[in-house]
């Protein structure tokens, strides 16, 4: 399974949930497999889709959903313990780790060599932290929600992108409904 498999199999989970997802790739096939309202799609700015996440659920009461990849959390480290220190928990942290720089090409990440960002966040002071394999994301998911505990889940997945159409939205057109649904 790569990164489209898993967010395929996790749009009915994530549904019902404030979202807000990865630059690039990631967001284009969010969009693509279940466009949403309450999905707030990362155009630019890689590396904060957790730390946008984290201030959200913060700010508010309602269950809120960052998916990440491994690329953008190794460029914003900090934010692990800043989610560690101040925790929300109604924020779920899903970081899908495919080992590479997904949107620029495939590149490898040291998440995809020896550095294990579930231990990472562990050290960081994380307290729910979750490894599992692409097919237990959804799953994970379902059970992190129940649990109403900030959780960090690290899904490992295979490389590889799927063609996807640009998000063609404004981006004050994705802000303003994301908005609206974060009112309602």
């Amino acid at each position: 399974m790569n990164r489209s498999d898993i967010l395929r199999d996790i749009a009915p989970v994530i549904r019902d949930h404030l979202v807000v997802c990865n630059i690039g790739l990631p967001s284009q096939e969010l969009h693509m497999i279940d466009d949403q309202p309450t999905n707030f799609y990362m155009l630019g700015t890689m590396g904060l889709a957790s730390s946008i996440g984290l201030g959200l659920a913060l700010a508010q009461d309602k269950q809120v959903i960052a998916i990440d990849g491994d690329g953008s959390v190794l460029t914003n480290l900090g934010t692990l313990p800043t989610i560690a220190n101040n925790v929300a928990d109604n924020f779920i942290l899903l970081i899908i780790d495919n080992g590479s720089y997904g949107s620029t090409g495939d590149q490898p990440t040291y998440a995809g060599k020896k550095t294990s960002l579930a231990a990472v966040a562990r050290a960081c002071g994380c307290d729910t932290v979750i490894e599992v394999a692409a097919e237990d994301t959804a799953q994970a998911l379902t059970d992190a929600l129940a649990s109403r505990r900030m959780t960090v889940i690290v899904a490992k997945c295979a490389s590889g992108n799927i063609k996807v159409p640009v998000i063609t939205k404004d981006p004050v057109v994705i802000r303003d409904r994301f908005m609206t649904a974060i009112r309602s």
